[in-house]
Formats: structure tokens, C-alpha cells, sequence
């Protein structure tokens, strides 16, 4: 019995870590997918680059610390984050035209 046991406890230390890794597989997939799309339509003319689109919001998000940005290709928009005094902001922007769709407050 105690045999038995063991051999689930180990099993459980070394399965348990791949199946995590298995899990977050598919996010990180759509992440990587979602840069590429967002390098191809760039690449296009068809959105802003990052580096545009932070040009246009970072000013007025003064008093906020900035930690980068998410690019969602369904909805051709990007997610900027800031944080300021403990809490977490999300400003989203439409990729093609620089244009705020929303800010969390």
C-alpha cells in the first residue's frame, strides 16, 4: 500500500507541472498569434504601430507608471496597461485609427 502511494505521489510531482505547462499552451499560442497578425498588418499600412499608438496615449496618462501592451487582432485593438498608486489600468485603442475606445478608471 505504502508502495502504491508512493508511486502516485510521484507521479503527481511529475505530471502535475506538464499538465500546467499543457494548460497555458493554448493562451500563449494566441499571443504569439495575435503579434504576428498584428506585424502583418502593419506591415500592410491597415494599423498604427505600437510605437504610434503609445505616442498618442502615454501623454495623457501622466502620473501613471506604463508596463506595455496586448495586441487583440479579433477585435484589431490594443490594450495598453498602466498602474498608478496600487491600481491596474487598462486603456484600449482601435489599431487602424489611434482612436481611445475605453479607458478602466
Amino acid at each position: 500500500m505504502k508502495r502504491v502511494l508512493a508511486s502516485m505521489l510521484a507521479f503527481g510531482l511529475v505530471a502535475g507541472p506538464i499538465a500546467a505547462t499543457i494548460g497555458a499552451a493554448p493562451a500563449e499560442a494566441q499571443r504569439r498569434s495575435d503579434q504576428g497578425e498584428a506585424r502583418k498588418e502593419m506591415r500592410a499600412g491597415n494599423i498604427l504601430t505600437s510605437r504610434e499608438i503609445e505616442n498618442r496615449v502615454l501623454p495623457s496618462m501622466r502620473g501613471a507608471e506604463y508596463l506595455g501592451f496586448d495586441y487583440d487582432r479579433t477585435a484589431m485593438a490594443y490594450r495598453l496597461k498602466f498602474i498608478r498608486d496600487g491600481r491596474v489600468l487598462y486603456v484600449d485603442v482601435d489599431a487602424r485609427t489611434g482612436r481611445i475606445l475605453r479607458r478602466s478608471r
